[in-house]
C-alpha cells in the first residue's frame, strides 16, 4: 500500500538526498516526490513511497525526524496510489471539454491536492456537484478568494475553499490533515479560476 509523506526540510543542495537516503535506509522505496511550497530558506515535499520488509511508517518518520532541520509533518495511506496527479494534468482534462469545466475540476482536485473529496455548492440550489464521498448537503460560503475554511465542531477535517463567482464556491475536504499551505491554496484558486474561465460561454 502506497503511502504520502509531507515533509519539510532544509531548502539546501544535498537535503532531499538525505532525506532519500533516510527513508530508503529504513524500508521505504520512493516512488514520486512533488514540490508544495518553497521559502524562507525551506521547502515542503510530498514523498509518494511503499514500503517494503515489513517496515512500518513509524520507522520512516522517525528517520527522517533525525535529520538536522527536517520535520515531517504528516504521513498516511495515500489510497490513489500510483502517481502524484500533478496540476498540468488538471489542465489537461480541462481543457478537453470546457463546457463541462466547472463538474471536472469537482472530480479532479481531490485527486490533485490528496484530499478525501470536493463539491461545488450554489448559493440557492445548493449542491450542485460532488464527489462519492462528499455529504450531499453544504452551506454556501461566503469567500473571497481561495482560503482555508474552519467548521464548527469539526477537529478532524481540514477544508479549503475557492470562490467560482458571486453564486459558486468549490469545497475540498482532507481527513485529518495535513493542513492547507498558501501554496496549496494558490494553486486552488488558479485552477478553479481557470475551470470557471473555460466553462463561460
Amino acid at each position: 500500500m502506497p503511502f504520502l509523506l509531507r515533509v519539510e526540510l532544509p531548502d539546501v543542495p544535498g537535503s532531499l538526498g538525505r532525506v532519500a537516503t533516510a527513508i530508503g535506509e529504513a524500508g521505504g522505496d520512493i516512488e514520486a516526490i512533488e514540490i508544495v511550497e518553497k521559502g524562507d530558506g525551506t521547502a515542503v515535499d510530498d514523498v509518494l513511497l511503499e514500503m517494503h520488509g515489513g517496515a512500518m511508517p513509524d520507522s520512516i518518520v522517525s528517520a527522517c525526524n533525525t535529520l538536522d532541520g527536517v520535520q515531517v509533518m504528516w504521513i498516511s495511506r495515500y489510497a490513489a496510489g500510483g502517481n502524484l496527479f500533478l496540476d498540468l494534468e488538471v489542465v489537461e482534462e480541462l481543457t478537453t471539454d470546457p463546457e463541462q469545466a466547472l463538474d471536472r475540476v469537482v472530480d479532479l482536485l481531490p485527486v490533485a491536492f490528496r484530499a478525501d473529496w470536493a463539491l461545488r455548492v450554489h448559493r440557492s440550489q445548493g449542491v450542485v456537484h460532488r464527489t462519492d464521498a462528499a455529504p450531499t448537503d453544504w452551506p454556501f460560503l461566503e469567500i473571497e478568494r481561495a482560503s482555508r475554511v474552519d467548521v464548527d465542531g469539526d477537529e478532524v477535517n481540514l477544508y479549503a475553499g475557492a470562490r467560482i463567482d458571486g453564486n459558486d464556491v468549490v469545497v475540498l475536504c482532507r481527513r485529518g490533515g495535513p493542513e492547507y499551505v498558501e501554496s496549496e491554496l494558490a494553486r486552488l484558486g488558479h485552477l478553479v479560476g481557470l475551470a470557471a474561465s473555460l466553462a463561460r460561454p
